[in-house]
């Protein structure tokens, strides 16, 4: 009779261990199948974030080439309006009280006229046949990786280094 006691005993026992061992698995996961998911995520994300920097950048240069665009067509508008070339990005952007006259035109959004936008900083000179107009990173590789340049012939051209793009950079295709 001990014999059959103990056996009794023990597979009371193993059915205590094997139902401790179910309720367990039910209520989570263990502490390695949790490290496993964190690392295949750090391993997507170290695989998407510098191309979503990429992306951004190429967004910023899009955006500044159609803004380039923008000011070129501001500046032709312009020079039928007051018969010249405006020599400042502010002579196109909006006036600070009264309205639109040669000094403040209103012709482009007052974030465009302060010169900084899209990561990019703009700078127009006036030249005695027009104006030139630069854009150039305001960190090369971080905000974008190209230059752009672009003259009252309307054309842009652009430049793969951090060197100032100029009239005898290639064009923009």
């Amino acid at each position: 009779m001990t014999c059959l006691h103990a056996t009794v005993r023990f597979r009371v026992i193993i059915d205590g261990m094997e139902q401790l061992r179910k309720h367990r698995r039910a209520r989570g996961f263990s502490l390695i199948e949790l490290l496993i998911v964190i690392a295949i995520i750090l391993i997507i994300l170290a695989i998407a974030v510098p191309k979503l920097g990429s992306a951004r950048m190429n967004a910023n240069e899009m955006a500044v080439i159609r803004e380039m665009q923008t000011i070129n067509s501001m500046q032709t508008q312009y020079m039928s309006q007051f018969q010249r070339f405006a020599t400042t990005l502010a002579e196109l952007g909006p006036p600070a009280s009264g309205g639109p006259g040669p000094q403040a035109a209103d012709l482009i959004p007052a974030s465009l006229s302060a010169g900084d936008k899209d990561g990019y900083t703009f700078t127009m000179t006036a030249t005695p046949s027009g104006y030139t107009l630069n854009a150039n990173p305001k960190v090369f590789n971080t905000s974008g990786r190209r230059t752009f340049y672009t003259d009252q012939n309307g054309i842009i051209h652009q430049n793969w280094s951090a060197e100032a793009a100029n009239a005898s950079s290639p064009e923009f295709k």
